[in-house]
């Protein structure tokens, strides 16, 4: 865990200055509120005196107006079964339109316990034992576990780098669908670890690759809301009636609004027959029953939550600005940060270190001592790579980039 003495000296750095209604400057202390990115740090670091800069939760006090509502409800004293509140859907619906000029209907929604177990359904419901499944990597790690682990065989249909981005390699998830006859994909819109908003032009060919051979599109949209600079985000489900026909479109309030620990998701099927099929299944299973927080804290995210959210995002867009700026600085051009588009992980290039991927990791465990997610866990295509997440106060990110650059300070000795 952090010392004592480090908290104390966080919370001197924390700046004053608060530029808009919300303060996210603030140093809160998590180590004894069962965060993961602290209380597993010796399980996955063998340390536990690191900075957590890996899980992608935020650092940020939520939106006051959520944690309201779940006082408020906590204050009743009996917590028994619970239905779904009558606007609950509508209150997402309404949300998806107004954020996303997205159009769909309650009926074409249902609850889900987290985007992970979300997709894990699917390919339950969907697929079957040696079923193949297409990935994209350097991706979301837990997609390729949750295709082998479902007795499925996953089908990398790498990313390919360009100078200062990625792109999907069409033509090659093409030749993959029409020779290896896949029954699924798993779309990550926008994409994690990179960051990239997918264009309605790539979406589109997505869509019409994969229905020609009936193919089921499921989209991670989990970051969707999190767009940078005001760049609009597109929906998979949106883009033609391709998508619509073969597409299954997953969200969440969670990473949002910083309240994963709600567990609340969301599901859109647009096709009739395939949204019975999936909807009474889960129904059956009691898989779309949500918790009475889950529901009142999505409620009180989408309703009360967006001006936070538009100043979240700003603060976000500084510490981005702030660390490729500070990365290129310390490390003399030798580690490169790829800017999101969405999100708050930055992916950073780190080959220009001349480290093993080994060495990599000692370098930012051992002597930095900072808690990124390693890239390879992404696949093989992040190998040299890291991923840094800086939704935190500019104070600890200050820290974090200091760690570094003595750490390669002492290097150059």
């Amino acid at each position: 865990m952090l010392s004592v003495d480090f908290i104390v000296t966080l919370h001197q750095l924390t700046i004053i200055t608060i530029m808009g209604k919300y303060n996210f400057n603030s140093f809160i202390d998590r180590s004894h509120s069962d965060a993961i990115k602290y209380c597993e740090l010796s399980k996955w670091f063998d340390a536990d005196d690191l900075l957590p800069l890996w899980i992608a939760d935020m650092d940020f006090s939520v939106c006051p107006e959520i944690t309201e509502a779940l006082q408020q409800r906590l204050s009743h004293r009996i917590y028994g079964y619970a239905s779904v509140p009558d606007d609950f859907f509508s209150t997402i619906t309404d949300w998806l339109s107004r954020r996303h000029n997205f159009a769909t209907s309650p009926e074409e929604l249902s609850f889900i316990p987290g985007i992970v177990r979300g997709i894990g359904y699917v390919i339950n419901h969907f697929c079957k034992a040696g079923d193949k499944i297409v990935i994209q990597p350097p991706v979301y790690h837990p997609f390729k576990r949750l295709v082998e682990g479902n007795n499925c065989i996953p089908l990398n249909n790498p990313l390919i780098r360009t100078e200062n981005s990625y792109e999907m390699d069409l033509d090659g998830l093409e030749e993959i669908v029409r020779r290896e006859h896949p029954r699924m994909m798993i779309l990550c819109n926008p994409h994690n670890p990179i960051g990239i908003q997918w264009s309605h032009e790539t979406l589109a060919r997505v869509a019409d690759i994969c229905a020609a051979e009936g193919v089921i599109v499921v989209s991670d949209e989990i970051h969707g809301d999190l767009m940078l600079q005001d760049r609009p985000h597109i929906p998979y489900l949106s883009v033609n009636e391709n998508a619509r026909r073969t597409g299954i479109m997953l969200g969440a309030p969670s990473k949002t609004f910083n309240i994963p620990g709600l567990v609340c998701s969301w599901c859109v099927i647009k096709d009739k027959a395939m949204r019975e099929s999936f909807y009474g299944w889960m129904e059956f299973n009691e898989f779309n029953s949500p918790t009475c927080l889950a529901t009142i804290g999505a409620i009180a995210a989408y309703h009360n939550g967006e001006d936070w959210l538009n100043e979240a995002l700003e603060y976000i867009q500084d510490n981005i600005d702030f660390t490729c700026n500070e990365i290129d600085r310390i490390s003399d051009g030798r580690m490169k940060v790829y800017k999101p588009q969405a999100s708050f992980l930055v992916w950073l290039d780190c080959r220009g270190l001349g480290f093993s991927h080994e060495q990599l990791i000692d370098f930012f465990v051992k002597d930095a001592k900072i808690a990124l997610n390693d890239g390879a866990m992404f696949g093989q295509e992040g190998i040299g790579f890291m991923r840094m997440n800086i939704a935190t106060p500019r104070c600890i990110l200050q820290e974090a980039i200091k760690r570094i650059g003595d750490a390669l300070a002492k290097i150059k000795k």
